[in-house]
């Protein structure tokens, strides 16, 4: 769901390695992907999603868009922020803000 399948069957302990200061160091989206599968496990009811598809590719971020939020969490309460403008279109309402403030809140019909 993660997009994290190829990166465990690289690394030598699997889900094991030991990642970080003594182990493997791991790139920006590989964190990414990491916070967001520990998250999703946690199994909440309600998720805020600090910008988790930023340092993806487009594809990746697509895939985890579909499979995880979109998938996983469509009946859960997820607040996504993100500059991503390309995911607004799966959004139920959409809150713009600059400097701090909220600029336009917009609910979307569907």
């Amino acid at each position: 769901m993660t997009c994290l399948e190829p990166d465990l069957k690289i690394l030598e302990g699997g889900d094991l390695t030991e990642i970080g200061e003594k182990g493997v160091n791991l790139s920006g989206g590989q964190k990414s992907r990491i916070a967001l599968a520990r998250a999703l496990y946690s199994d909440k009811e309600i998720y805020i999603l600090d910008d988790p598809i930023s340092v993806l590719d487009m594809d990746v971020g697509m895939k985890i868009m579909k499979n995880c939020i979109l998938g996983l969490l469509k009946d859960k309460t997820v607040i996504l922020a993100t500059h991503a403008i390309q995911y607004l279109q799966y959004s139920d309402k959409i809150i713009y803000m600059k400097e701090g403030e909220i600029k336009w809140l917009v609910i979307m019909k569907k």
